[in-house]
């Protein structure tokens, strides 16, 4: 029960989240409590100075994961749209700059704000398919579980994207697009986003990750078999 303070230095924004997680080797599972929810968080762009293009890049894509998942969770209204939205347009506005240019204060700033935000929205909301997949893929292969959201989350935004068509128009609105998934899609190339299969993750593993998921019960647009 010690108030915590979190200094934030990388984008994914789960700091702003009373959610933690808990791995045995086999299975990731992740649980509420207000008492993990840090009572302040700082945030200083310099101290991401030193981050590397390849962590600034996953993470943020993490942080994006919170934005989609949020956007068409149950539990989604006006108050988690705008934090997610805002988060959107500000990760895929910023993330390219961040990779590319290690100081730039300002793209930091606005990445960090978005990350911000996308954490506050997966806090009032539900994790649907693309969290349990990376949780899968972190808690029973071994997969970092940035890498393994930035590798998933354009393409389980592709799958639902059938399923939750207003969600979806809300997202190409702020970005600015007409397919919100497939600016995910090339916003990951652009990022030099690793896949599954490039993080260690084998067809072998398949059938089994398939089998953890759909034994799971969570909220997602659209059925999952």
């Amino acid at each position: 029960k010690l108030p915590l303070v979190a200094v934030a230095t990388t984008y994914s924004g789960s700091e702003m989240t009373a959610v933690w997680g808990n791995s045995d080797g086999k299975m990731k599972r992740t649980f509420k409590n207000a008492e993990v929810a840090p009572r302040l968080v700082i945030y200083d762009p310099e101290l991401t100075y030193g981050l590397s293009p390849a962590v600034s890049a996953a993470s943020g894509m993490n942080a994006i994961a919170h934005c989609v998942e949020a956007e068409y969770a149950p539990e989604a209204g006006p108050v988690t749209s705008f934090f997610a939205l805002e988060a959107l347009k500000r990760l895929a506005t910023n993330l390219p700059i961040v990779v590319k240019s290690p100081n730039d204060e300002k793209a930091r700033s606005d990445a960090l704000f978005g990350a911000h935000l996308a954490g506050r929205a997966l806090d009032m909301t539900s994790m649907g398919l693309e969290h349990k997949l990376a949780h899968v893929m972190g808690g029973r292969f071994g997969l970092n579980h940035a890498e393994a959201h930035a590798a998933l989350v354009p393409w389980v935004t592709t799958w639902n994207a059938q399923g939750a068509p207003e969600a979806m128009a809300r997202m190409a609105a702020a970005l600015g697009v007409q397919d919100a998934a497939q600016a995910l899609v090339d916003l990951s190339k652009q990022l030099g986003i690793r896949t599954l299969g490039a993080l260690g993750f084998t067809a072998d593993g398949i059938s089994q990750a398939g089998g953890l998921i759909t034994s799971m019960s969570f909220p997602n647009p659209r059925n999952v078999d």
